[in-house]
């Protein structure tokens, strides 16, 4: 049931949130504005004052979801062994496959769904998916390299090339989990390529 608008007293961050899942489930274009006009419990007037048009606010949710990922991305890369911890990040999109069965839950990652909506044709969209994904391989890079140094991580290809592997795993896998794939499909995939990260005993 649609909630009645409130006036500015009201938790930004808690209406964002809101709007991230909102989004994540149905996606940019899936998404109305009486959509999110009824989940964060503002009026129009004030959703717009608040966070701007529907395409700002989406571009606001894509980044709290980076930031969120990123943030535990870090704390995986700290973790020796890396590679047991990294594949769980790694797994969490693949994971999110119920799409299918159920059209409100999450599923994928969000910046992988905004490429599958919104890249290349604008601009804004492809240069934040771009930053991602590059820090992404930057964050990565070092890490591999200590593990390569500790005898975990295979050096038959270096430790950029690896990062560019993990990017792609990721973001293949967070895209067969919007077509409803099965998570343990997904998750085999994630495997299987890791199996090959894997120094040799």
């Amino acid at each position: 049931m649609a909630r009645t608008g409130r006036p500015r007293a009201f938790d930004p961050a808690e209406a964002l949130a809101t709007a991230q899942s909102i989004f994540w489930a149905s996606g940019y274009g899936g998404t109305s504005i009486q959509a999110l006009v009824d989940g964060v419990g503002l009026e129009r007037g004030s959703l717009y004052a608040a966070f701007g048009d529907k395409r700002r606010l989406y571009f606001e949710t894509v980044k709290l979801y980076w930031a969120e990922y990123e943030k535990t991305l870090r704390s995986a890369l700290t973790q020796v062994p890396l590679l047991p911890a990294l594949r769980e990040v790694l797994v969490m999109p693949a994971q999110l496959g119920t799409v299918a069965s159920d059209p409100q839950a999450p599923h994928g990652c969000m910046m992988g769904n905004t490429i599958a909506e919104l890249v290349p044709h604008d601009a804004e969209a492809t240069a934040l998916v771009t930053d991602a994904f590059a820090r992404f391989a930057d964050l990565l890079i070092e890490p591999l390299r200590q593990a390569q140094e500790r005898g975990e991580v295979s050096t038959a290809s270096p430790p950029e090339a690896q990062a560019q592997l993990l990017l792609v795993l990721a973001q293949g896998t967070s895209l067969l989990a919007r077509t409803g794939t099965d998570p343990a499909t997904a998750t085999a995939a994630i495997d299987a390529a890791f199996a090959g990260l894997h120094a040799d005993d």
